[in-house]
């Protein structure tokens, strides 16, 4: 089959070799080490230690190296890595953004990366301070009157939330049943909301994307606990109805919740407490520095207005007599739901990261996003179809409808932007729109990256065009082709084994 790689200007097949495992590497014999003979008796090691916890295994399966075999193996691995260092990330509703390195020093001070969680309060005065003072930096960016720090994510976050709002109506005498999710928000709402013990129901958007406010109003009754809204929300548009829908929510006597993942969007512009929001959770690890991904860290800062306050979890770090302390007389709080205080590593660089860029540039920041965001819409538009036209914000939803008449979906496109040296979009969501990518940009992106993903995008249309089955096998400049995505879910391989050749 032909390949006409002659149009990729980013790439071209990487230089390295393929890599075994390090099992697979090991020859017998080869020793990484040398240790001086023990000078301790056997019997003696014996008698000291519990013979339950001594090996009687020979380590015949442990592989044999040497020192440069190691050493050559794991750094040829890491050359295989892409990450945001290595190039542009545009996974739509996950800010996958380069992050200054000075807050990964500032995290790596040892008088923070070694404070044990039970110091006693004396001990802590300085990581005590950074949590007050992050809760005072994000409570000031979201216009709310309090937050917390303890949600290890942005999941954790939403439950966090909903559990206050239950606590609150509880209080009121009347904790409801449901909570309204329009179809536009994020996939951990409807789960979140269950959890809690409450049933869905789904708001549908309009032809322009946005909530349908007529159709809210007509399920708006005393039985709705709360809204859970994304806004900016999973197609890249604002609520520009927020303020009604809150002013709606609180007249009948319910709450907001608001899905504040995509505050790259909205950070030092707008503030959604000033919208009507009661309730909502950020991603430090998508909006303010921490890396995203691999599982972890991350950390979803839960900020309320002064009604749901008293129900923030405990403890709660305050001021008294100069000095910072726990609070735990919180009779109304909600109790802890996390161990210690919250992932201390990531808001250390969150804070690192608002002191650094300071409200102009995080305003810088957030505007800049938005417009990388346009700019890419605005020379793909003619290519690729954008299901919903509005403002957009920091993100871009293209759909694959124009490129299935050459029978190419979305995943042909992903895979054949490996072949291009970038990391693929988000695919299949959101929900509302059959076939999308989503590309996120985020501010970090300069216009000659973003020039070279327009490149890539405009050359694959071409190639659906031309070569369509070029595209159904794509990446073809990657170690290992396409895989069966199907069978590889069903069927996992998560370890090796030694074949019976291999143990002897």
């Amino acid at each position: 089959m032909s390949n006409d790689n002659s149009r990729i200007k980013k790439v071209r097949t990487h230089i390295s070799q393929n890599e075994s495992l390090i099992f697979e590497r090991s020859r017998s014999g080869a020793v990484g080490y040398k240790l001086p003979k023990i000078d301790v008796p056997t019997t003696e090691v014996n008698e000291l230690v519990n013979s339950k916890y001594l090996r009687t295994d020979d380590l015949a399966n442990m592989p044999e190296l040497a020192e440069p075999d190691v050493v050559r193996h794991f750094t040829r691995l890491s050359t295989w890595n892409y990450g945001t260092d290595t190039g542009m990330f545009p996974l739509g509703s996950c800010t996958m953004k380069y992050n200054p390195k000075i807050n990964e020093l500032v995290a790596r001070l040892e008088g923070f990366a070694t404070a044990h969680p039970l110091l006693p309060e004396e001990s802590a005065q300085g990581c005590l301070e950074v949590i007050y003072l992050a809760e005072q930096l994000l409570a000031e960016i979201t216009g709310m009157a309090a937050v917390t720090l303890q949600p290890a994510a942005g999941a954790h976050g939403e439950m966090t939330g909903i559990m206050m709002i239950r606590a609150l109506l509880a209080c009121r005498g009347d904790a409801r049943k449901k909570v309204l999710i329009p179809d536009s928000a994020h996939g951990t709402n409807p789960a979140t909301a269950a959890i809690c013990g409450y049933t869905v129901e789904g708001i549908r958007s309009n032809e322009r994307g946005l909530t349908d406010l007529a159709e809210l109003e007509k399920r708006m009754d005393d039985s709705v606990a709360a809204l859970m809204l994304t806004n900016p929300n999973t197609v890249g548009l604002f609520e520009e109805n927020i303020e009604k829908i809150c002013k709606l929510m609180h007249e009948r006597g319910g709450l907001v919740y608001m899905d504040g993942a995509n505050m790259n969007a909205l950070c030092a512009v707008a503030r959604p407490g000033d919208m009507g929001v009661d309730v909502m959770h950020m991603n430090l690890h998508k909006t303010m520095s921490t890396p995203h991904g691999g599982g972890g860290p991350g950390a979803g800062p839960v900020a309320v207005t002064k009604e749901l306050a008293p129900y923030l979890p405990s403890p709660m770090v305050i001021k008294q007599d100069g000095k910072f302390v726990l609070d735990y007389n919180r009779p109304q709080s909600i109790g802890r739901i996390r161990a210690f205080y919250g992932n201390f590593g990531v808001v250390l660089r969150a804070v690192c990261y608002m002191l650094t860029l300071g409200s102009e540039g995080l305003r810088e920041n957030t505007e800049t996003a938005v417009l990388n965001a346009n700019y890419i819409a605005h020379h793909l538009r003619d290519i690729y179809e954008i299901p919903y036209e509005g403002k957009i914000m920091h993100e871009v939803i293209f759909s694959d409808k124009r490129q299935k008449k050459y029978g190419i979906t979305n995943g042909d496109i992903a895979k054949r932007l490996i072949d291009y040296g970038f990391h693929p979009p988000t695919m299949s969501f959101p929900l509302i729109v059959p076939g999308s990518l989503m590309v996120e940009p985020t501010e970090s992106e300069g216009r000659e990256e973003m020039d070279l993903f327009i490149d890539a995008m405009k050359s694959i249309d071409k190639e659906a065009q031309e070569n369509p089955e070029m595209l159904k096998h794509a990446p073809h400049t990657t170690r290992v082709g396409r895989f069966d995505e199907v069978a590889a879910a069903r069927n996992p391989v998560l370890r090796w084994q030694a074949t019976k050749s291999e143990e002897k």
